[in-house]
């Protein structure tokens, strides 16, 4: 069993939520959505209507009808997933899956919860601390994961499981999550609980202040439905968007605003900068990067439900007995660099995989305001070798800071398909680092018991590690290892940089 580590929870914060009348100095936004035919693709499988994982590098993990877990292709065909057969009990029949990292999910299943990842169902050490009941996740810029259970709140970082109480007491209840800033800008958690919202904000290591959002504009009889989060960008920070019973708000850097929607919105979902809402019969696409809303035309959405979505742009829905995956367009998929990723290295091999269909005219990448084209089949940011191989590109030059990396696909018609990633570069320390010193703790903690003695590759030594770096820094950066959770953004750079500067002993 693991450690639980201790949380200091400040006061709950009592203040009643506004009602009466709707404020008349509440700004709001007028969208004015543009028409577009979006891109399906259809699932060779039939799909329970229960939440799904969307992987922003395409595909998805689900649970089929008959109460499989799957993992999708971006073309929609499925692709290996398998319990680990270094688990002592078999997941049984699947019920739900929520997002972990930005590759990995978490399954519920009859036998427990357990982690999708590389093709693997794994059972965490942590499982037996929580079983069936999870309702959503979401995760905080300080790599922390956040399970809403039904026998509480938990936090999910460096492989352990704590519980978050307010004066003793667990969070019951919660029915949504949502990671966005808090009112005053500081890092926060968002849930609805027993109708009421409330944001857990850190004000130090380990402390975290659960206080109840007192500035929400609601009118009489109006009740909050629903939460979802935007992430930060080069241009914004992240948001909070908040479903009523009547209507859609978002916290912006000024305030609260409202979005007048010509019809009552009915489910909201938002991954990375991008906002899906189904409408009374209309889907509507918002791409908060680009200040632009469109309106999904040939999708019936008497039958519609909200599966997953992705960084992309994408969004998995179900249309009756159908499951399909609906872009505004052809978005390109970025291999390499994902949102929101903080960068050491100064040089990275960044790649992009096409939506299966008529292969562009040009494609480009963009960041910090150079142009870089690119060929194809392996669409390599810094090219590629004489045998096809995807060559690094550098980052030298580039300032430190928030920037946006775009991949465009341009076609023939004249249309055009952009996938832009966000990430904070932060150049390399001249603090020498060592295996010893700094390394190893981080594989005693988090890799020893999959890497020493258990099935996985053997990475014991200082020679193991240096001769796999590029294989171990893939996998912690793609949140594929460790099995038991995500690394923390801060060790994740340590191997980087490590490994960046000679992987000294």
């Amino acid at each position: 069993m693991m450690n639980r580590a201790s949380y200091r929870i400040g006061p709950l914060l009592l203040a009643a939520l506004l009602s009466g009348c709707e404020q008349p100095s509440l700004p709001q936004d007028h969208p004015s959505p543009q028409p577009f035919t979006p891109v399906q693709v259809r699932t060779e499988v039939d799909v329970a209507p229960a939440p799904g994982f969307a992987d922003q590098t395409g595909g998805g993990i689900f649970a089929t009808a008959d109460g499989n877990v799957i993992r999708l292709r971006l073309d929609g065909t499925r692709a290996a997933l398998e319990s680990h057969p270094g688990n002592t009990v078999a997941p049984g029949r699947a019920r739900a899956v929520f997002r972990v990292g930005a590759g990995s999910a978490l399954v519920e299943a009859d036998n427990g919860l357990f982690l999708a990842q590389s093709g693997w169902l794994i059972a965490p050490p942590w499982r037996e601390v929580l079983g069936t009941g999870l309702v959503a996740t979401a995760a905080t810029p300080d790599g922390a994961v956040w399970l809403g259970h039904a026998s509480g709140l938990y936090r999910l970082q460096d492989g352990a499981l704590s519980a978050l109480k307010v004066n003793g007491q667990a969070l019951e209840g919660i029915t949504a999550l949502a990671s966005a800033p808090a009112e005053d800008g500081a890092q926060g958690l968002w849930f609805l609980r027993q109708e009421t919202l409330s944001v857990a904000v850190r004000t130090a290591p380990g402390t975290w202040q659960v206080r109840q959002v007192s500035s929400l504009p609601l009118q009489e009889g109006e009740r909050v439905v629903g939460l979802a989060g935007l992430g930060a960008s080069e241009k914004a920070r992240g948001e909070a968007w908040v479903l009523t019973s009547s209507r859609l708000l978002r916290l912006a850097e000024d305030g609260w605003r409202q979005v007048a929607l010509a019809r009552k919105p009915e489910q909201v979902l938002a991954a990375g900068r991008f906002v899906w809402v189904n409408m009374d019969g209309k889907l509507l696409s918002h791409d908060a990067e680009a200040g632009t809303w469109g309106e999904a035309s040939g999708v019936d959405t008497r039958e519609f439900r909200f599966l997953a979505a992705d960084e992309s742009g994408c969004a998995w829905v179900q249309l009756g007995a159908e499951t399909l995956a609906l872009s505004k367009g052809p978005v390109p998929r970025v291999l390499g660099l994902l949102e929101g990723t903080q960068v050491v290295e100064d040089a990275l091999v960044v790649r992009a995989r096409l939506v299966p269909g008529v292969a562009p005219l040009s494609f480009t990448y963009e960041v910090a305001g150079v142009e870089v084209p690119v060929r194809g089949p392996t669409y390599s940011l810094g090219g590629t070798e004489a045998d096809g191989t995807p060559k690094a590109y550098s980052f030298v030059g580039l300032e430190p800071g928030p920037h946006t990396l775009s991949a465009v696909a341009r076609y023939a018609d004249g249309t055009e398909a952009r996938r832009s990633v966000s990430f904070d570069y932060q150049p390399l320390s001249s603090v020498a680092l060592g295996w010893d010193k700094d390394i190893r703790p981080i594989h005693v903690a988090r890799c020893a018991k999959c890497h020493d003695t258990g099935p996985a590759r053997p990475l014991s030594t200082y020679t193991q590690w240096k001769d796999n770096a590029e294989l171990i820094i893939a996998a912690v950066k793609d949140q594929r290892m460790p099995a038991d959770g995500p690394l923390d953004p801060q060790l994740i750079s340590l191997i980087q940089r490590w490994a960046a500067t000679g992987a000294n002993p």
